[in-house]
C-alpha cells in the first residue's frame, strides 16, 4: 500500500505539472487566437470559401466550421456546430454522416498543440488529417450512407456558424484564454489518471511484458516497441489520456518524436470512446448516423496512418 501511495502521490504532481507548465501556456494563447479569429469573421470567411470544395465530398456547408473548430480549438468544440446541422433540415442525413465522418477521423487540436511542443510535426500531422478527414467523408457518402436520403444543399455565408456579439479586442483574448484555462482544468483528472496508469503498469512489469509481445509486430512497420502503451491508450480512453501518457514518455526519452510522428496518424483522432460519446450527443441524427461514419472514419485513419509511415 505504501508503495502505492508513493506512486500515487508522483503520478498526481506529475499530472498537475503537465496541466499547468506545458498545456496551460499553449491552449490559453491558441483559444484567445481563435476567438480573435472567430469574432473578426476570419474563420466564417474560410468556411464560405471551402465549403463549396468539401461539398464534393458530402461534407455540408457548415461541416467546414467543425473541421475548423476540430483542427484548431478541442475535441468537444465541434458540438455546438453539430447541433445546428442537426436541427437543418436542408442538410441530408448522408451529408451528416459524411460530415460526423470527416471530424471522427481529424486530429484534435488540445492534442496536437501540447504534443508540438515536443517534437510532432503540426503541419504534417493538419495535412493528413484533412486527407483523411477527405476520404472518410467520401467513402461514407458514397458507400457506406448511400442507403440514407441526400439532397441538394448550397453553402450561404449566413449558415456559417455566428460568432456571437461583438467584443473589443481585449475582450476576445481574455475570453479565449479563459475558455483554454477551463480545458486545461478539465483535463487534469485525464491527466493524473493517464500518468498514474503508466506508472502503475511500469512498476507492475506489465509495459515491459507490452513491448515484448508487441515489439515484433510494431517493428516491422518501423514502429518502436514503446508505442505500445499510448496506443492501447488511446483507444481505452481517449485522446487526453493518451497525450496524457506520451508526454512523460518523451520527456524520460523512453519514447522519440520520431516514434510520436509515426503513431500519430493512427492515435490522433476523435474515433475513441470519449470522443464518440461527446459527440454523438450533439443530436438524434448523429447518434442514429454514428456506424456509417465510424466505418468512413476507419479507412480515412488507415489512410492517415500509412501515410505518417511513409513520411516519417
Amino acid at each position: 500500500m505504501q508503495e502505492f501511495l508513493k506512486i500515487l502521490f508522483a503520478s498526481g504532481q506529475k499530472g498537475f505539472e503537465l496541466a499547468f507548465f506545458i498545456l496551460m501556456p499553449i491552449m490559453v494563447f491558441m483559444m484567445a487566437v481563435m476567438r480573435v479569429l472567430d469574432q473578426t469573421g476570419v474563420l466564417r470567411r474560410v468556411a464560405i470559401l471551402a465549403a463549396p470544395l468539401l461539398l464534393m465530398f458530402g461534407i455540408p456547408g457548415l461541416g467546414v466550421f467543425a473541421i475548423v473548430q476540430i483542427l484548431f480549438v478541442s475535441f468537444a468544440a465541434p458540438v455546438s456546430t453539430f447541433r445546428i446541422m442537426d436541427q437543418d433540415t436542408a442538410i441530408s442525413d448522408r451529408k451528416i454522416a459524411a460530415g460526423f465522418s470527416a471530424i471522427l477521423c481529424m486530429s484534435q487540436a488540445n492534442a496536437t498543440f501540447p504534443l508540438s511542443a515536443f517534437g510532432l510535426n503540426l503541419l504534417v500531422t493538419m495535412a493528413t488529417s484533412i486527407v483523411g478527414g477527405l476520404v472518410s467523408a467520401l467513402l461514407t457518402y458514397r458507400f457506406f450512407a448511400r442507403h440514407l436520403p441526400d439532397g441538394v444543399e448550397l453553402p450561404a455565408a449566413d449558415e456559417i456558424h455566428p460568432s456571437g456579439n461583438k467584443q473589443n479586442l481585449i475582450q476576445m483574448i481574455l475570453i479565449g484564454g479563459e475558455e483554454g484555462f477551463q480545458l486545461v482544468l478539465k483535463a487534469v483528472p485525464e491527466l493524473v489518471l493517464a500518468v498514474l496508469l503508466v506508472n502503475v503498469l511500469k512498476s507492475a512489469g506489465a509495459i515491459q511484458l507490452m513491448e515484448t509481445l508487441c515489439g515484433p509486430a510494431f517493428a516491422l512497420i518501423g514502429v518502436s516497441p514503446a508505442s505500445v502503451l499510448p496506443i492501447i491508450t488511446k483507444y481505452i480512453a481517449g485522446g487526453t489520456a493518451m497525450m496524457g501518457t506520451t508526454l512523460p514518455m518523451l520527456q524520460d526519452q523512453s519514447m522519440t518524436a520520431l516514434d510520436l510522428n509515426r503513431i500519430a496518424g493512427f492515435t490522433i483522432n476523435t474515433l475513441d470512446p470519449v470522443g464518440l460519446a461527446v459527440l454523438v450527443s450533439a443530436g438524434r441524427r448523429f447518434g442514429a448516423f454514428a456506424m456509417p461514419a465510424v466505418k468512413g472514419a476507419l479507412f480515412g485513419i488507415l489512410v492517415r496512418g500509412i501515410l505518417h509511415l511513409v513520411i516519417f
